[in-house]
């Protein structure tokens, strides 16, 4: 089981009542598609270096799936087990020409940096 997890800033504004605070923080998580399936390739379009590559368009996904106006969104990390991250480096390693890499940890590095969390299962 994994999940890209992202810091995400969102603000209600409503038309006939007032909130305060309007902003809101909060902790993001897209879980990971099977490597190898369809949307496996959610790290390659969407983080660079451990960042997220393209905030608009981020926003704008999260916005539909909250119904919120998000502010920002922020990469953290690839949440994952060591069955996920085995499975994913295999799936990579298959097909290195798609990434210019030499290997699949150096892709994993390119688009994750650091950002990978290993979490024992409980």
């Amino acid at each position: 089981m994994a999940a890209y997890v992202f810091r995400i800033e969102f603000r209600l504004d409503p038309t006939d009542v007032r909130v305060d605070p309007n902003r809101f923080e909060t902790v993001l998580r897209v879980p990971a598609v099977s490597p190898g399936e369809e949307g496996w390739l959610f790290f390659q379009h969407n983080c660079w270096r451990g960042n997220t590559n393209n905030e608009p368009y981020l926003r704008e996904r999260f916005e539909t799936a909250l119904g919120v106006p998000v502010s920002s969104v922020a990469f953290r990390e690839l949440e994952t087990d060591r069955t996920y991250l085995s499975a994913l480096k295999t799936a990579i390693a298959e097909d290195l020409g798609r990434f210019n890499a030499e290997s699949a940890e150096d892709v994993l590095h390119a688009y994750l940096g650091s950002s990978i969390h290993v979490r024992s299962p409980d």
